[in-house]
């Protein structure tokens, strides 16, 4: 898997998905600045994500809080073209200007799209084999492991551990929570409704 990621890492290097002003500090293994508050994680964050969510050629993802598109992109190079990958930005501005990014790569099978604040994910394209998260929550939304497919792995910072939750029949299961970790957080609406981004 570690091969892998180091060619998508390659293949879609992270500063076509900062602003020109963050573009000086790409080679910083830290958060950057994209825009309201949001940042673009810190490569190295980024790879203990994809390394733990164990994406296969195929699945189908989904990338909630997708930012520039930088992971949206990561992703949908590690599925390939007989996969999908949908990410979801709560932002209005990110989320076009992440969606402009992934469209330059040319990687038709990915996009992204404006968060519903009132919905959690895309509930009406689920099951995803796979959901990576990049905002933190205060408990695993239930919300977003019922959109998980059979088998499906979902990867979310919970608070302050990357924690790994799997899918087997009717239940999901917390599998593995580890490091320290901070996160923009995954903002949670009355009713138990949430956003992220």
């Amino acid at each position: 898997m570690e091969a892998l990621i180091d060619e998508a890492f390659r293949a879609v290097p992270r500063i076509g998905f900062l602003p020109a002003s963050q573009r000086r500090h790409v080679d910083l293994d830290q958060p950057l600045v994209l825009a309201a508050g949001q940042t673009c994680s810190q490569p190295s964050t980024v790879r203990r994500m994809l390394t733990l969510l164990g994406v296969r050629a195929g699945d189908r993802v989904l990338d909630v809080g997708s930012g520039s598109g930088w992971t949206t992109a990561l992703l949908a190079h590690l599925v390939g073209p007989t996969g999908r990958v949908d990410g979801v930005e709560i932002v209005p501005e990110l989320a076009a200007w992440g969606r402009s990014n992934v469209e330059a790569t040319g990687m038709a099978w990915a996009a992204v799209h404006l968060a519903d604040a009132a919905v959690m994910g895309l509930p009406d394209q689920a099951p995803f084999d796979r959901i990576l998260v990049s905002a933190e929550a205060t408990q695993v939304p239930e919300d977003l492991t019922g959109q998980l497919a059979e088998d499906g792995r979902m990867v979310i910072p919970v608070r302050g551990r990357m924690t790994v939750v799997e899918r087997h029949g009717q239940e999901a299961h917390m599998v593995e929570s580890s490091g320290s970790y901070r996160f923009v957080p995954l903002i949670v609406l009355p009713r138990g409704r949430h956003r992220g981004g």
